[in-house]
């Protein structure tokens, strides 16, 4: 009999705050993330992105590490912050670690560091001993050395569905009995290679993403990590359980480099397939956390998508990116925690800078703070190449 996977830790940081109370503060005071870039200089600088608040001297303090000693990216920073805050709710430190394990996700991973000392290192060897923090599995590493996991360490990295792949794999290693627990997440850090490379497929928002909107204009670059602690059934605290991971599918299409395919194939793949998992039905879900990116092609794609597995049934849908941005390969692990929340609160989020029904669809969605009765979020994380995931959480 395969075991149940409940959540009994969550972490988070990213534009809107750190921590699961300031973030659900900011959400429930409808208070955006989305600003002026300030944290490196940029011939782009008037393009909106959402930052994390904080230098990275604070970083460094809040993440508890010597950063004389051992060099930490900006990205391994808001990993270690995010992940202290779950392992602090599940009670890790007092857990039996030899069946326990890590997985988390990425996509820009050291490149803060390579951006500052790229050309120095085709020239010289003086800061030669960075070259180890530039690989994606950096921040994993230390995540899994502060937890004191030794075994069992994953990276994993498939564009924007990176953490939601990361959660997938831990419930799965759990509910097959391969471990009782795992840490899993992701983080990205803002970086000039990320703004520029975004901008470069013509694709950033000049003002704001505003996701399934008729006049939506492109996404909003975002940063910031987030962390889960999962657990079996054997091994979970019922006082710490925070919501059971129902339902989990992944789908890779393979449509096209970059764009979702027009007819939403691969995300209603992923949808269906998360629902099958958790053996429930469409009319099951009482909310739908959407990848909603605010681009002419996912929002499309996946409203699509939605309208063909959900039919004249749609449950309420919002997409959070209009408080954070896309936060690339953190994306997944953030909106999972705002899923958590949702559900914890029994709250539906709003979708910031919505106005105007998309005329293709009849897709209109949570414009305010709404009490509901939830039971199942459906969380949907959208990458690159196709690479579609889809997360179902559960009150307990």
């Amino acid at each position: 009999m395969q075991s149940r996977v409940f959540v009994t830790g969550l972490g988070v940081i990213s534009a809107i705050g750190n921590g699961t109370g300031e973030t659900l503060n900011a959400i429930q005071n409808l208070k955006s993330g989305i600003g002026a870039l300030t944290l490196f200089d940029s011939v782009h600088r008037d393009t909106p992105v959402a930052q994390v608040g904080y230098p990275r001297e604070e970083l460094t303090r809040l993440a508890e590490v010597d950063d004389e000693t051992v060099p930490h990216t900006r990205n391994t920073l808001l990993a270690l912050i995010a992940a202290q805050e779950a392992m602090a709710a599940s009670d890790w430190a007092q857990k039996d670690i030899a069946n326990s394990g890590i997985a988390m996700a990425t996509t820009v991973g050291g490149m803060d560091f390579n951006e500052l000392f790229y050309m120095s290192l085709l020239h010289e060897d003086t800061h030669k001993d960075i070259i180890p923090f530039l690989d994606n599995a950096d921040g994993t590493e230390k995540v899994a050395a502060r937890a004191g996991i030794r075994h069992h360490v994953t990276s994993v990295s498939t564009a924007c569905s990176s953490s939601a792949n990361s959660i997938m794999l831990g419930a799965r290693l759990i509910r097959n009995g391969k471990l009782e627990r795992v840490l899993v997440g992701g983080m990205d850090s803002l970086t000039r290679f990320t703004l520029n490379g975004f901008l470069a497929l013509e694709i950033l928002s000049p003002t704001g993403c505003r996701p399934f909107d008729e006049n939506r204009n492109g996404l909003t670059i975002g940063e910031g990590a987030a962390a889960l602690v999962l657990e079996s059934e054997s091994t979970a605290d019922p006082s710490r359980v925070l919501c059971e991971v129902t339902g989990y599918a992944n789908a890779n299409e393979a449509y096209h480099a970059t764009a979702s395919s027009a007819d939403g194939h691969g995300a209603l793949m992923a949808m269906a397939g998360a629902l099958r998992s958790a053996s429930l039905a469409p009319s099951d879900i009482n909310y739908i956390n959407a990848h909603g990116t605010g681009t002419v092609i996912n929002d499309l794609s996946e409203g699509r998508a939605i309208e063909k597995l959900f039919g004249d049934n749609i449950p309420p849908l919002s997409s959070t990116k209009g408080y954070t941005g896309h936060t690339l390969g953190a994306a997944g692990a953030v909106e999972a925690v705002f899923s958590i929340l949702a559900l914890r609160h029994q709250l539906l989020f709003p979708c910031l800078n919505f106005s105007t029904v998309m005329h293709e669809l009849n897709l209109r969605p949570v414009t305010r703070l709404t009490p509901g009765k939830l039971k199942h979020v459906m969380s949907n994380s959208f990458g690159f190449g196709g690479n579609n995931t889809t997360l179902i959480f559960s009150g307990i």
